[in-house]
């Protein structure tokens, strides 16, 4: 009896293996052959799955989000049964950081696409992920949260307070990967941050102070 094929699987691994190659050579010099050999499959069977480059390219940062998701879910849960707001935005923040193989190939990868979409008008014409603003509208809904539970300090906006928090987690790990700043120091930023968004209460801790 043939085997079952699983085609979720089989895109799946496609899609990890664009990704690392990605990682190595830069999104833009990668091809379907590349991809294919990365795989160990044949050219064929790429183009059988997804047809076209662009296609296997959104379907890699869809596969990308996914697994940055799962990251994210994994730092919570080591967190406890009821975290918090605060450390629910800690792990959203510090999961893009380039600071493992997994943080260095989502920051490489994900940033590849935002590049390349700006001058390949397939991937121009197509949102980076089914909610672009889905991470935003996250970090914002805790902050509100937070806001009602007066963890933060009153009249905040939390719209605004998410989108300069993602910006920067983002240009920290750009800071990161071209080696002017370090993991730890980049990471105590984003603590000096939220230290400031979560100010202690009671026998809490003072603020860290971020590390040069």
């Amino acid at each position: 009896m043939p085997k079952r094929v699983d085609h979720e699987e089989r895109r799946t691994e496609i899609a990890e293996a664009l990704v690392r190659v990605a990682g190595r050579c830069g999104l833009h010099a990668v091809g379907m052959r590349d991809v294919a050999a990365e795989a160990g499959v044949s050219l064929r069977l790429v183009q059988y799955y997804f047809q076209t480059k662009e296609k296997l390219l959104l379907y890699g940062l869809q596969h990308l989000t996914e697994r940055f998701g799962e990251r994210v879910t994994a730092r919570v849960r080591a967190a406890g049964d009821d975290p918090g707001p605060r450390v629910v935005i800690e792990a959203v923040l510090k999961a893009s950081l380039p600071t493992d193989e997994a943080g260095i190939g989502f920051h490489l990868v994900y940033t590849s696409y935002a590049i390349l979409s700006v001058t390949d008008q397939a991937l121009a014409g197509q949102p980076f992920t089914d909610d672009p603003a889905a991470a935003e509208d996250a970090v914002t809904g805790l902050l509100q949260q937070a806001r009602q539970a007066h963890l933060t300090p009153p009249g905040m906006d939390a719209r605004v307070e998410a989108i300069g928090l993602l910006a920067m987690a983002a240009g920290l790990g750009t800071s990161i990967l071209v080696g002017h700043r370090t993991p730890e120091s980049a990471a105590a930023v984003l603590d000096h941050h939220l230290d400031r968004l979560f100010p202690p209460r009671g026998g809490d801790a003072p603020p860290r102070k971020a590390k040069e």
